[in-house]
């Protein structure tokens, strides 16, 4: 039997954390065939797959609408998902027919509901692994635009035909579903040796690296030439196609070219940075968890994660809130120095959640 990954193409932190669990499962059960529908980065699976799947490039949601990293278009993300709702059935029943033929055993959501209702249509198993659902998301907009408020329950009612959810830490959600079973971390872990990494970009001094990181959609307006001559030292991620920023003239910027021929993963550049500069969303704060990076983070607007994520994170990491003003506008010398004056904290989250999510994978199928 196969087993398919419904992945929402919002951003990149349900598609990464979802390869992780892939790749840990194609290592236990390289007789099993995955399917993957996605409409998540093309480049981003290539790049981090590593067991064979195949790759259906199809949408299983319709997520959030984002003007950048940091602005959410409300309007247009209800929008979005009552169109998507209102074709959702026939989609379901199309997607089921697809699991039919796949002979698709178990099927893994991270986070579309639609899904859940083609793995009931098919009568296999569906789990949804992740840290929030899409109702929940949706429930907080919903007041403030009328004509929608039907949305949120039409959602967790697909939801409620899984057969479980597996929550991730940092959650919000999960009402509607019969069965939940909280799960480690899952999380990028860097394999290369922090110190050689930093030898191999360039990075010879003895100033902290702070990693600019705010995934597929970039910062509008993002300026950071006046950190020239600053006591760290700005590392560019490959992760943002938002066009050209100024840079001071010692800044790295590392491209997905300059990654790949080094034969670098995102998560060890996050491991050899001291810092790095985000949004809370669970991939980046998974990582720096992971790998014992400390943020600084910014407000990314009205998104119901975000206060769970930031009431959290004191607990497992050392972090500290940066405004938007200052992310694009102001040096940020006290803020880096304060940020690694702070002790490590006592907790040390387990990160082994893809293990437990492929062993558990492997036994339903």
């Amino acid at each position: 039997m196969a087993i398919a990954f419904c992945i929402s193409g919002h951003g990149f932190g349900h598609a990464s954390r979802q390869v992780e669990v892939i790749n840990a499962f194609g290592a236990l059960r390289p007789d099993q065939p995955i399917h993957i529908f996605t409409r998540a980065s093309r480049w981003l699976l290539d790049r981090t797959l590593r067991v064979p799947v195949t790759i259906v490039e199809q949408p299983v949601d319709s997520g959030a609408i984002q003007r950048d990293s940091l602005l959410l278009d409300i309007p247009a993300t209800l929008g979005a998902a009552a169109r998507f709702e209102a074709q959702a059935d026939q989609a379901a029943a199309a997607l089921a027919e697809e699991f039919r033929q796949r002979h698709v055993g178990a099927v893994v959501c991270d986070v579309p509901p639609m899904p859940c209702t083609a793995a009931h249509l098919a009568g296999v198993p569906a789990v949804a692994l992740a840290n929030f659902t899409w109702d929940w998301i949706y429930e907080d907009f919903t007041a403030d635009h009328p004509g929608f408020e039907d949305l949120p329950a039409r959602l967790g009612a697909r939801y409620a035909q899984a057969a479980a959810a597996w929550r991730l830490p940092m959650h919000g959600g999960f009402g509607t579903f019969h069965t939940v079973l909280d799960f480690p971390w899952i999380a990028r872990r860097a394999q290369r040796d922090p110190a050689d990494v930093r030898r191999q970009i360039g990075a010879t001094d003895d100033r902290p690296l702070v990693l600019i990181s705010f995934g597929g959609y970039g910062v509008a307006g993002l300026a950071l030439a006046h950190h020239a001559g600053a006591p760290y030292r700005l590392v560019l991620s490959a992760g943002a196609d938002q066009g050209p920023v100024a840079l001071p003239p010692d800044a790295l910027h590392l491209d997905r070219d300059t990654l790949t021929a080094a034969g670098l993963r995102y998560e060890d550049i996050v491991a050899a940075c001291d810092v790095v500069v985000s949004k809370p969303g669970y991939g980046i704060v998974s990582e720096c968890v992971a790998n014992g990076t400390a943020l600084l983070y910014t407000d990314r607007g009205r998104f119901r994660e975000y206060p769970v994520m930031v009431e959290a994170m004191p607990a497992v990491l050392r972090c500290r809130f940066l405004a938007n003003e200052a992310l694009t506008t102001a040096r940020w010398d006290d803020d880096v120095a304060a940020l690694l004056a702070q002790p490590q904290p006592d907790a040390r989250p387990l990160v082994n959640g893809a293990d437990v999510a492929a062993g558990m994978l492997s036994a339903m199928t």
